[in-house]
């Protein structure tokens, strides 16, 4: 009896041992260490499940949330997170580890670009989808009524030179709508974030005024000439912008195309290149994308990529600020940033989006697919990624 004690009471001691020892391992690096096991049920092995994270540019927001919808209900051992928080963020987080993915409108610049490649891995760039940028207003006295904006007027609204907006020049545009502008002051919202809404917004503006390109410039964060005046609030990501902007009578503000579509905002006809007057929808971005020859280089030197290519493109039809957002992912070489599992994930992920993604039925409002001779430059990156 003695002996069957003795050897019970040595099993309890040895079963905490060895639950401690199963817990003890090497670390991984943030954006590796994210594949958790599904519960197991009954007859069924345990599978595991695959996280992939991406960050960054919140232009494509709606789409992304569309296409991880759409994925995971075909790929349910595969979960997608998407975390906003602007082009610059995700270029950081990307750079830093933190990300998966990272997502950015304007291309990365060079200098960004080394320090990806400080870091003994191979970065690639290229873009997953087309879309635009577009003027909304809050004018309680037009309600959805389309202004018309033209080029030197965008400008000065934008600089402060135009205060009210019942300026001469506005009505003057506007003749169905004259009598309604109202002798109120034009309140300017902006990104208050690293922004490539920014980015495009302003790269456009420095293209259309000598004024803009001298005195502000273009950039994911600018000096905006407005708050100085008083007459300028900040937003933090395109959600924020459109927030403020509706709340907020008399504002004007920039944001994505989808963002006004979801939020049922009005936006300006915006004179284009050829001088005619054009709203944002799928035939006119089809137009500005058709119309200029895409000049994308390799995804291995990605910040070689020119921001202007598609805007103001000529045409009569084309609107004229319309942009790619990119993707970003490393070459993972010697398995730097993803496991094995990771990157073959990441791989179907980004394969599908460049793919079945750019069809009709998973496009999501407000944005169009990619030509596919720029769709083959993304897959061939995607290939790159080593498993």
């Amino acid at each position: 009896m003695k002996k069957i004690l003795a050897i019970v009471l040595a099993l309890v001691m040895i079963v905490p041992i060895i639950t401690l020892a199963g817990c003890v391992g090497g670390s991984q690096s943030q954006s590796q260490n994210s594949e958790v096991n599904q519960p197991q049920t009954q007859g069924q092995e345990q599978s595991k499940v695959i996280v992939i994270r991406t960050t960054g540019a919140t232009f494509p927001k709606y789409q992304i949330q569309k296409w991880i919808e759409e994925y995971q209900k075909i790929n349910p051992n595969v979960k997608i997170e998407y975390e906003g928080g602007g082009s610059g963020h995700g270029q950081e987080a990307f750079l830093k580890g933190l990300t998966d993915i990272g997502r950015t409108d304007p291309p990365v610049k060079e200098s960004m670009w080394k320090k990806f490649l400080a870091t003994g891995d191979q970065p690639l760039q290229f873009p997953e989808i087309v879309g635009a940028v577009v003027v909304t207003y809050n004018v309680p006295e037009l309600g959805d009524k389309t202004l018309k904006l033209s080029r030197d007027v965008l400008a000065d609204i934008f600089l402060g030179k135009i205060e009210y907006w019942d300026d001469e020049r506005i009505k003057k545009l506007n003749p169905d709508v004259a009598d309604k502008l109202p002798h109120k002051k034009i309140i300017v919202i902006h990104r208050s974030d690293a922004s490539g809404t920014t980015a495009i917004f302003t790269t456009y503006l420095s293209l259309i005024s000598k004024e803009w390109a001298e005195k502000v410039g273009a950039g994911k964060l600018v000096n905006w000439p407005v708050d100085k005046m008083g007459r300028g609030l900040a937003g933090k990501g395109n959600t924020g912008v459109v927030a403020i902007l509706k709340s907020t009578p008399y504002s004007i503000a920039y944001t994505e195309l989808s963002y006004a579509i979801n939020d049922k905002l009005p936006v300006a006809a915006l004179e284009n290149k050829e001088g005619n007057y054009v709203v944002p929808n799928d035939k006119s971005i089809k137009a500005a994308v058709s119309a200029v020859k895409a000049n994308i280089p390799d995804p291995t030197e990605g910040y070689k990529e020119d921001l202007k290519q598609m805007l103001d493109a000529p045409g009569k039809d084309s609107y004229p600020i319309v942009a790619f957002t990119h993707l970003l992912v490393w070459e993972n070489k010697n398995g730097k940033h993803y496991t094995p599992e990771k990157a073959k994930a990441i791989k179907d992920f980004l394969k599908w989006i460049l793919t079945e993604g750019q069809k009709p039925e998973y496009l999501a409002p407000g944005y169009v697919g990619l030509p596919k001779d720029v769709a083959e430059i993304g897959l061939k990156a995607v290939d790159m990624i080593k498993e």
